[in-house]
């Protein structure tokens, strides 16, 4: 892994891993390991985010949360806990109400225009709207392709070819060659 890289690992969270949830990804199970191996690489340059809900949602995000309510809990709800497996990796959190990762918060921890490699949850949601909205900012973005988990194959093999429509911005890559 390049050294100058930042780890962003998106939202491995309860609600989006557990096979229980309306939103648990059946992939996630195979990113566990993948994830652990980049972020001891990355070792302190390794953040972690979170979707949270908006307190008081705006917008299309209230039409959002009443079509998902059992998702609208408050933030320390166990639904939005990250999972045991990615405990240790990091202390750097960062906690959103977007689908997209990408802004002040996440710029405050890596820089403006900092080189991410992704890898998290949902690829066909919260992984492609980071990595759009990061790239157009300015940003290198490496899409760790078995280190993203969709909420189907189908809709992941979907977002990783909106993702490769963006090189050199954009590139996909494997956990063996981001690890080299």
């Amino acid at each position: 892994m390049h050294p100058d890289a930042w780890l962003v690992v998106i939202d491995p969270q309860r609600i989006f891993a557990s096979p229980d949830s309306e939103w648990g990804s059946p992939m996630f199970p195979d990113i566990v390991e993948p994830v652990r191996r980049l972020a001891a690489a990355a070792g302190g340059r390794t953040v972690v985010t979170r979707w949270v809900p908006a307190a008081e949602p705006q917008g299309s995000w209230r039409a959002y949360l009443d079509a998902w309510p059992f998702a609208d809990v408050p933030h320390d709800d166990p639904l939005l806990d990250l999972v045991p497996e990615v405990h240790g990796l990091t202390e750097t959190v960062v906690s959103l109400p977007t689908f997209g990762k990408w802004g002040y918060a996440l710029q405050a921890v890596t820089g403006p225009t900092p080189h991410l490699v992704l890898a998290g949850v949902s690829t066909d949601c919260c992984v492609v709207s980071t990595a759009l909205a990061a790239a157009d900012a300015g940003a290198t973005i490496t899409v760790v392709t078995d280190a993203c988990a969709g909420s189907t194959p189908d809709n992941h093999r979907a977002a990783m070819d909106v993702m490769a429509l963006y090189p050199p911005q954009i590139t996909l890559a494997t956990t063996e060659e981001v690890l080299g």
